[in-house]
């Protein structure tokens, strides 16, 4: 994205090895890149550390802190690329994961980014199916955002309306589950009480998509500890970041597998974590040099030819995933 913004060639990203043109930029002038400020303004990019582990990675491990620890942490951005960080104030190891958009809203029918109206909790009755949903705003819902997704794929799958595959079960008898020539969908929300003038659904392209998006993030992080000689267990703290909004359920993160199934007394839900080391390093020309450290130091791994990578992925394409002995702590 800095490339974008600052004009430069992107085209050696996307191509063998995958190396940007360039991971450390100089102060620019805010008018030579078209953002019209004060004409003496200048715009400072924090550094990337590798072509699909951008600045905000960077700024992540800036404002989660892991950084400076003794304990080994890892950083999991659930985002497009899926960026999993692990280190200490002694080491950083980071991959992407290429997970897709589905839980920045795209790829899925009624999905949003999280703003005002979005839907961010959902339970579904294992009885009678009714949805009980909270969004953000407390107004109308115009969409789920992607705590809200997550929420309702866990829901779907508690109550049996999918299986593990991820498949809609046309037996049960309820007129939430209707057919169209798209397929299978679930009502979450009826016309009548959504803000958008049309019923809000999941159809069952979105669960494979967001199947999908949450097997590539679990194993970018199982494969990316076993390359450094660890299980995830081993992992003393992992900050989950994301634009989710104020919420995420680590539970029901877990029950889908998107998560690994260790204490959760271990995870700490940091947000957007990229907005906020961004304004660290508004504030502070000390946290600009840690973050252009925290750069220097990390390695990267390529995960996109991986063959391990490559395994596990088939294998975390289930709800929560095929070895159930991962997560010991799922009851379906």
């Amino acid at each position: 994205m800095l490339h974008l913004l600052l004009s430069i060639n992107p085209s050696h990203i996307r191509l063998e090895p995958y190396i940007p043109v360039v991971n450390f930029m100089p102060l620019i002038n805010a008018d030579e890149i078209g953002i019209k400020i004060n004409p003496h303004g200048l715009v400072a990019c924090l550094p990337h550390i590798a072509s699909f582990v951008g600045a905000d990675i960077t700024s992540g491990v800036l404002a989660s802190g892991m950084y400076r620890g003794d304990e080994v942490s890892m950083l999991i951005d659930i985002g497009t690329n899926g960026e999993i960080v692990i280190g200490n104030k002694d080491w950083l190891v980071c991959c992407a994961s290429s997970a897709g958009p589905a839980f920045e809203g795209g790829g899925v029918r009624a999905g949003m980014r999280a703003m005002e109206g979005t839907i961010q909790r959902v339970e579904i009755d294992p009885v009678d199916y009714t949805v009980r949903y909270n969004t953000i705003g407390e107004v109308k819902p115009i969409g789920i955002c992607g705590s809200g997704l997550i929420d309702t794929l866990t829901e779907m799958l508690r109550v049996k309306i999918i299986d593990q595959s991820g498949n809609i079960n046309a037996a049960i008898q309820t007129e939430r589950i209707r057919k169209t020539e798209d397929g299978l969908e679930f009502v979450l929300v009826w016309k009548k009480d959504s803000g958008i003038d049309e019923d809000i659904v999941v159809n069952q392209a979105d669960i494979s998509n967001l199947i999908f998006s949450k097997g590539a993030i679990y194993t970018a992080c199982v494969v990316l500890a076993k390359k450094i000689g660890l299980e995830v267990n081993d992992i003393e703290r992992i900050y989950i970041a994301g634009g989710f909004g104020n919420y995420l359920n680590i539970e029901k993160s877990i029950m889908i597998g998107l998560l690994p199934d260790i204490s959760r007394d271990r995870f700490k839900f940091i947000g957007n974590s990229s907005l906020t080391g961004a304004r660290l390093c508004l504030l502070s020309d000390e946290a600009m040099n840690t973050a252009e450290e925290i750069a220097r130091r990390m390695t990267y791994i390529e995960l996109s030819a991986d063959v391990d990578y490559m395994q596990e992925y088939t294998g975390a394409l289930f709800l929560p995933h095929t070895d159930m002995g991962r997560f010991p702590s799922v009851q379906l």
